[in-house]
């Protein structure tokens, strides 16, 4: 089944999620019509090779040039209308950074997969839990009413002020008819009754101001007090939702709810500015002892004036933080002298600022609360903020050319420029605007979250750990001096995140007998998550007891290994992967000879290793386990492969696979026969095969286990074999003599 079709069985409120991703960038129907193909391409390499993506590029053009040919002639309108629109897109958009794309179907294709691995999760994590609580979805509507009222009540006001503004010219034209009779006229009765109709008149003025300047009191009042509460709140919430799908946790919408609040109330209040400002021309035209406009009207105006500068500087966001589009699921991390991009958004999307607001980017503007080392961006870092770029119209700026270059000391050389750049020093990316509007001027700054500077690839790693940890101990954004004195972390909350590290980079999340493994090779002991509280030091300083490397190098390694050589056994959950010497046997020792298991090596980093069940003659169990295959061996052949074809020699013996039945029950063959790179050999004669006379060559795992041991003696894991002349081996020769040669 396709990743796809996995995708569309999901619940409700997993596809809303995968809903949130797929936009005019990559249109969901290209996705659909041509998803097995889209999963069949290395994006992921594509997004790193410029040659490769161009040749996708043009293939994914191709491929929608097939579809509009199929659909012509079934006369869809609306499908051949929305390709036509997304084949002129990939044309224009794509054609001069061929990348970008790559990047972006990328990054759709690996989100796809974190939900499906969340989906068969069965128990959300502490963090996940506090991110989809009740209390803040409803919280979320409740914002939405008040905006909503708040806009209909300005609205109303509007209505009040023309109905002030109409009685205001009926009271001025009728007391200026009056004033320009003669004097003898005045005196008489009608006249004297029209005054007295003109002095209730002003009664009715004065109570209607007073009442405006009432309702626009309190429609400033609830913007108040939204923007101080529920509103700073959601932001917040928003922000630490940013932090944790940073560190590989789940999507984080609700931007666009944001941005249509803020714009709401922004709105609002510039309408109730021109309200105040018509106050002021009827006030020049008409006042009167005890007017309440010279009174009220200044300080309502300041206040406005306040909510307006307040509003604006929160609405100025990072809208996605700084990312290597060579690493994009290691956010955070930046190498020198490589590209980033980093996205910015002004939630308050007004027509008028579109192309109207120009962006500032630096680094470590703040250079006091930094370290020794100084940096400044190369490439364009000033952009201008526009609503075209964006796939829902947002007001945004993408900055996609930085580079990051350190600066040389005094002494004329660079500082710690190097392999011993330091992981734990953090950096900040500022970016600065001003906003003028409607005789407003104001200045905005925001920054991204703390960044990390590495100069060698070999650094990321642990730059990344530093990245997890600072993301899931703090909600502070810029506390850059972090790991002066980095606190402790909740263990279920780190082994939440762990989980993560797998759903999102490998497409699997852990299950809690793996996390309880990892748990007890962090704390050395069984142990309480709740309660349990693990120090910075022992996750990625401290090397672990008797080993030459960190619990989180080992990690990392182990996610390597996945990524590039096992992914697709690891998908399918056949990887048990995390569970100690001790415990696989106890699993293994009650089942059927032959019945194996994966595992990843405890003392090999970035290896992985099988261990098997067998019976002796005597009714006793035993073990075996084949020496760890990393990843050079694991490049040579695929694991799969080596699983089909592994082969053993014992003592008299003749070479057997001893690999039947994968743990518990499932047959070899059955859990990893669509994943050998062909069909098992059959076994030939040397007459079969091979071009230009040559025998056609295979390898071939074999090991060989002594009489008086339990585990692999050095297995010549890698003995090239061909099958036919395996096969006469087997004729010609005794058991005992291939035993010889092989060893």
């Amino acid at each position: 089944m396709s990743q796809w079709s996995q995708v569309q069985q999901l619940e409700i409120k997993f596809l809303e999620q995968v809903d949130q991703f797929y936009d005019d960038n990559f249109p969901m129907e290209i996705r659909h019509l041509l998803a097995q193909w889209i999963e069949s391409q290395d994006w992921e390499a594509a997004a790193n090779n410029e040659a490769m993506a161009m040749i996708l590029l043009q293939n994914l053009i191709i491929q929608v040039d097939d579809q509009l040919d199929r659909v012509s002639q079934e006369k869809n309108l609306l499908l051949i209308h929305n390709l036509k629109r997304v084949r002129k897109l990939l044309q224009g958009k794509y054609h001069g950074n061929p990348m970008h794309i790559a990047v972006i179907i990328s990054n759709c294709l690996r989100e796809e997969r974190r939900i499906l691995a969340a989906a068969s999760m069965p128990v959300q994590g502490p963090l996940e839990k506090s991110l989809q609580n009740s209390v803040v979805s409803e919280r979320q509507r409740n914002v939405e009413h008040k905006v909503s009222a708040i806009k209909n009540s300005a609205q109303m006001t509007d209505q009040d002020v023309k109905y002030l503004e109409d009685l205001q010219e009926e009271f001025d034209f009728r007391y200026k008819t009056i004033q320009s009779l003669e004097q003898n006229d005045k005196n008489s009765a009608l006249i004297k009754q029209e005054m007295l109709a003109l002095q209730a008149m002003l009664n009715t003025l004065d109570y209607k101001r007073k009442e405006v300047l009432s309702k626009i009191g309190r429609v400033i009042h609830e913007i108040d007090m939204l923007m101080s509460n529920m509103l700073t709140e959601e932001l917040l919430d928003w922000k630490r939702r940013q932090q944790i799908a940073c560190i590989g946790g789940p999507l984080h919408g609700g931007l666009d709810q944001l941005q249509n609040c803020f714009t709401l109330l922004a709105e609002s209040l510039f309408q109730v500015r021109r309200q105040l400002e018509k106050l002021d021309e009827l006030l020049t035209r008409l006042t009167y002892d005890g007017d309440p406009i010279p009174v009220q009207r200044p300080q309502l105006l300041e206040k406005v004036n306040f909510l307006l500068y307040n509003l604006f500087r929160n609405s100025f966001v990072v809208e996605r933080q700084p990312c290597m589009p060579t690493h994009p699921q290691r956010p955070m991390v930046l190498k020198t002298l490589i590209q980033f991009t980093v996205k910015l958004r002004l939630l308050i999307k007004l027509p008028e600022l579109n192309y109207q607001i120009r962006v500032k980017a630096t680094i470590d503007k703040n250079v006091s609360t930094v370290s020794n080392r100084r940096f400044v961006l190369c490439g364009t870092h000033v952009k201008a903020m526009n609503m075209d770029e964006s796939a829902n119209g947002s007001l945004s700026v993408e900055f996609r050319h930085l580079q990051p270059k350190e600066m040389k000391t005094s002494a004329g050389s660079k500082g710690n420029e190097g392999p011993h750049m330091v992981t734990e020093e953090l950096h900040s990316i500022s970016f600065e605007t001003q906003v003028c509007l409607y005789g407003l001027t104001i200045n905005l700054e925001t920054s991204s979250l703390p960044v990390v500077m590495i100069s060698n690839v070999s650094q990321l790693p642990n730059a990344w750990a530093s990245i997890i940890w600072y993301n899931l101990s703090t909600n502070d954004p810029q506390n850059l001096s972090f790991f002066n004195n980095p606190p402790a972390a909740t263990l279920s909350q780190l082994l939440e995140v762990l989980s993560w590290q797998f759903s999102s980079y490998v497409g699997r999340g852990l299950n809690s007998e793996q996390l309880n493994m990892l748990a007890e090779k962090l704390t050395g002991q069984q142990v309480s998550y709740n309660d349990y509280q693990l120090s910075w030091a022992k996750f990625c300083k401290e090397h672990l007891p008797g080993k030459s490397f960190t619990f989180w190098i080992w990690l990392e390694a182990i996610l390597d290994l996945i990524k590039k050589h096992i992914l697709p056994l690891w998908i399918d959950g056949y990887v048990m992967g995390f569970v100690s010497k001790e415990k696989e046997r106890i699993l293994l020792k009650d089942k059927t000879p032959g019945t194996f298991l994966l595992r990843f090596s405890e003392s090999n980093l970035g290896g992985i290793t099988f261990t098997w069940v067998d019976q002796l003659e005597n009714g006793d169990v035993t073990f075996h386990s084949v020496e760890p295959y990393n990843k050079g061996r694991l490049a040579a052949l695929p694991f799969a492969d080596i699983l089909r074809d592994y082969k053993v020699i014992m003592a008299d013996n003749v070479p057997e696979n001893p690999l039947k039945y994968l743990y518990p029950d499932i047959p070899k063959d059955k859990a990893f026969g669509k994943h050998y790179s062909c069909q098992p050999n059959e076994v030939s004669k040397p007459s079969d095969g091979g071009g230009k006379g040559y025998v056609p060559s295979v390898f071939i795992p074999v090991s060989k286990i002594l009489n008086d041991s339990t585990e692999p003696h050095s297995p010549s894991d890698l003995l090239p074999m061909s099958p036919s002349v395996y096969a006469v081996l087997r004729e010609h020769l005794s058991p005992t003599a291939i035993e010889t040669a092989v060893s």
